[in-house]
């Protein structure tokens, strides 16, 4: 998706309902990632299930509207992807590990914004309260 949600539209969304393209839900939004450098939200963090685990999302590959985020991602491929600590900051590697496991290369978007990073940097922190 080639517009990127501003802090505050992004913030509105905890507690969204996560859809696959299919309209199935899969996860509910449970917290956010901003980039190290800029503050600019990166990541949607969403929890499978009451007792489920916390992966990440690339917020530019989201859509929202009317209390609902899609996602291309279908339930297994979120299922599978790298748990996260909401409660951490993400290093360049981890980020790069989740952007592998989504296939989004290091020419676009967030990959492209990590490319220059130094390796071990924190690149992503949780927003806080």
């Amino acid at each position: 998706m080639s517009d990127q949600p501003s802090l505050e539209d992004v913030k509105a969304w905890d507690g969204y309902r996560v859809d696959d393209l299919t309209g199935q839900g899969v996860a509910r939004v449970e917290g956010l990632f901003l980039d190290g450098e800029s503050g600019q939200p990166t990541w949607i963090l969403v929890k499978l299930g009451r007792f489920g685990k916390v992966v990440p999302i690339s917020i530019r590959e989201c859509a929202a509207a009317a209390g609902r985020i899609w996602t291309p991602y279908d339930r297994e491929v979120i299922r599978n992807a790298p748990a996260v600590d909401p409660a951490l900051p993400l290093n360049r590697e981890q980020e790069q590990q989740v952007l592998d496991y989504y296939g989004i290369p290091e020419t676009v978007g967030r990959g492209a914004e990590l490319k220059d990073r130094t390796p071990g940097s924190t690149t992503a922190n949780p927003l806080t309260a």
